[in-house]
Order: structure tokens, then C-alpha cells, then sequence
């Protein structure tokens, strides 16, 4: 039987999903967590109980401090040692860029694979502020910059006046790397009213009715990390 999707369970058991999969790429995990715990313990319990005051209300604000900072520093580690280790996971697999895609928050529509050859070249699509994004990500650079080209072609066709970028997502000269392609994609501007995302949305829907019913290339597919974006975030 298949696993929830992540979108499915509950805050703990995000939370659980996101440690076990971090853990087995960052050993140490544990150890991180429980000494910025530590440390954020020991500063916000020092910090209150230095302030003018004594007696029990003082010794009972600091031991609160502690524990409030404590939990945060602990989870703002989590979270940033969570996420360097789900880009590693992801790293070389086909639909990386799409599953990293999935941490775009609110206001941003992701496509993954809407486009690919045999060979496992794809391109996502994401409508948002910026306008349209082509991201590619394949093996081949001239074969993925040719398949960017004709679906950059399409586009156009149906939204003409609607900004399209495109992004390569890989390792290579004027690419773009995948732990900061999220960034790189919110970082395009702001083209676009939330209220005309409706139409090149509805424009889109009918540019890819038309499409060739084609199998999805086939291979792993990371799994999303849209819903562990809460633990993923750092803060």
C-alpha cells in the first residue's frame, strides 16, 4: 500500500517524514538539533535572568525564554540541515527541479513535465508574478535548449503578451543550480497582476488539451516537497 501523500498527514507526521529522510543523508542530524537547542536554551535563559529583577517570577520568565529559544534554534538547524538534505537526495534524479518547484508558496502554479524527449529531457512550466517560466533539466544541453525552444514557441502562440523566461536547472555554465532555483525564479520580478493569472491559465489549459496523449518518461521521480515546506523553510 502506497504512503499518504504528504499533503495528507498531519503536522507531527510531516515533521517525522521530513527527520527520517534528512537523517539518512545528514548522520548527525541529531547531534546538530540538540546542541543548537542547547546553546539557544542557555542564551535566552542568561539573557532574561541578567535583567533587572529577582526572585521567582524572574527564575520562572528565564527557564520560559530558554525553552521558547531553545525550540527555535533547534528547528531553524531542522529545518536548514532538512532541506540541504532533500536537495542532496534530489540532486542528479529526473524531476528534481519539479519536486523543488513544489516549494513555491501561494500565487505560483507548477507544471512539472510538460514537455520531454526520450532520452528524459523535461521541461516544467510555473505561471506566477514574473510570468511564464520554462525550466529544463536534462543530460543534453543543445537537445533541452531545442526542446525549451519549441515549447517557448507554443507558449507564445497562446500568450504572446505574457513575459516567458527560461531556466536551465543543472551544473553547468549559465545554469542554474538546483538548491537555488526556487530563488532564482522568485527573483524574475513582477509581470504579472494576480488577476490576469486566471486567463493564462485558462489560455494554458487549452494549449495542453492539445497535446499528444504521450506516456511520461519514465524513471524516479523525487518525491514533493511541497508538503514539508513548513519544516524545509528554517524558520
Amino acid at each position: 500500500m502506497s504512503s499518504p501523500a504528504p499533503e495528507n498527514l498531519s503536522r507531527r507526521q510531516q515533521f517525522i517524514r521530513s527527520y527520517k529522510m534528512a537523517k539518512r543523508t545528514d548522520p548527525r542530524l541529531a547531534l546538530w538539533i540538540l546542541g543548537a537547542a542547547l546553546l539557544g536554551a542557555v542564551v535566552g535563559y542568561v539573557v532574561v535572568w541578567a535583567l533587572p529583577g529577582s526572585g521567582l517570577l524572574s527564575t520562572i520568565l528565564a527557564v520560559i525564554s530558554a525553552v521558547l529559544l531553545g525550540l527555535l534554534a533547534g528547528l531553524i538547524v531542522f529545518g536548514r540541515r532538512a532541506q540541504t538534505a532533500a536537495y542532496a537526495q534530489m540532486e542528479g534524479q529526473p524531476g528534481a527541479a519539479a519536486a523543488a518547484l513544489g516549494m513555491l508558496r501561494r500565487g505560483w502554479k507548477v507544471d512539472p513535465v510538460v514537455a520531454f524527449t526520450k532520452q528524459q529531457d523535461v521541461v516544467h512550466r510555473v505561471v506566477g508574478p514574473p510570468g511564464i517560466v520554462l525550466v529544463g533539466e536534462g543530460t543534453s544541453p543543445s537537445r533541452l535548449k531545442a526542446l525549451m525552444a519549441s515549447e517557448r514557441r507554443k507558449h507564445e502562440r497562446v500568450v504572446a503578451e505574457t513575459p516567458i523566461h527560461e531556466v536551465i536547472c543543472g551544473n553547468g555554465e549559465g545554469e542554474v543550480k538546483l538548491t537555488k532555483v526556487v530563488k532564482h525564479v522568485t527573483k524574475l520580478g513582477r509581470k504579472v497582476k494576480p488577476a490576469e493569472m486566471t486567463d493564462i491559465l485558462n489560455r494554458l489549459k487549452a494549449l495542453d488539451a492539445n497535446r499528444s496523449n504521450i506516456p511520461l518518461p519514465k524513471g524516479p521521480v523525487p518525491t514533493s516537497m511541497k508538503g514539508m515546506r513548513g519544516n524545509l523553510r528554517g524558520r
